[in-house]
C-alpha cells in the first residue's frame, strides 16, 4: 500500500538529532504536500539556510504552520505565492527571528480561517515592508507582538483593512517598531481587547 505523510513538522528543524547547521539551500519543488496538515517548525532553527525552492507545492491541507520558518535567520524570502492558506488556522511565529528579510508579500494569503497571529512577524528585525492587503483577520483572536521588534519597519500595506472584532490581545503588537511613522488604525474593532500592554512601546516616530 501507498505510504500516506500527513504531518511533517519539525522534519527539517535543527535539534540536537539532526545535522542542518551549514544547509543553505532546501529543494521541495518534487515534493507532494497535497495531504499534510501539519508543518508546524518544519525549518525552525535553520539559521544558515538562505533559500528554499518551494515550486509549485500543494499547501491546500495544510491547518498548522506555527513557527515553520522560526529563527531562519538566513533565508532570503519576498513571498510565497504557491502557497494556498485558506485552511491554516495557527500561523503563530510563522516568520519569527527571519532577520534577513527585508520586503515580505503576503499579499495572496488567505487568512480566513487564521485564530492565532501571535508573533506572526516578530524579531523580522530588518523588514522594511510588509505586504498583507488581502488578510482577512476576522476570526483572529491573538494579535500578540504581531510587529514587536520589526525594528526597520516603515510600512504595512493593509493593516488599514484589518478586522479586529475578535481580538482579545494586542500586548506588545507594535512595541519596538521604532520606524514607523505612521499607521492607520482606523478601522481597527478593540471592543473585545483585554491586553494592550506596551502595545507602542518604543514606538519613538509615531
Amino acid at each position: 500500500s501507498d505510504l500516506i505523510i500527513q504531518k511533517i513538522d519539525n522534519f527539517f528543524s535543527q535539534d540536537e538529532d539532526k545535522n542542518l547547521e551549514y544547509v543553505t539551500l532546501i529543494d521541495l519543488s518534487n515534493f507532494d504536500a497535497s495531504l499534510i496538515k501539519n508543518m508546524s517548525s518544519l525549518f525552525s532553527g535553520c539559521s544558515s539556510l538562505k533559500s528554499i525552492n518551494f515550486g509549485n507545492i500543494n499547501t491546500s491541507s495544510v491547518i498548522d504552520m506555527s513557527n515553520m520558518f522560526y529563527r531562519c535567520s538566513s533565508l532570503e524570502l519576498e513571498q510565497l505565492s504557491t502557497f494556498d492558506t485558506s485552511k491554516v488556522i495557527n500561523m503563530a511565529n510563522m516568520f519569527n527571528g527571519c532577520r534577513s528579510i527585508t520586503i515580505l508579500n503576503l499579499s495572496n494569503f488567505i487568512t480566513s480561517s487564521v485564530i492565532n497571529m501571535n508573533s506572526l512577524f516578530r524579531n523580522c528585525n530588518q523588514v522594511i515592508t510588509i505586504d498583507i492587503s488581502n488578510f482577512d483577520t476576522s476570526k483572529v483572536t491573538n494579535m500578540l507582538s504581531m510587529f514587536n521588534k520589526c525594528n526597520k519597519l516603515k510600512e504595512i500595506k493593509g493593516l488599514n483593512n484589518f478586522n479586529t472584532k475578535n481580538v482579545i490581545s494586542m500586548m506588545s503588537m507594535f512595541q519596538e517598531c521604532n520606524s514607523l511613522e505612521y499607521l492607520d488604525l482606523s478601522n481597527f474593532d478593540t471592543s473585545n481587547v483585554t491586553n494592550m500592554s506596551s502595545m507602542f512601546c518604543k514606538c519613538y516616530n509615531l
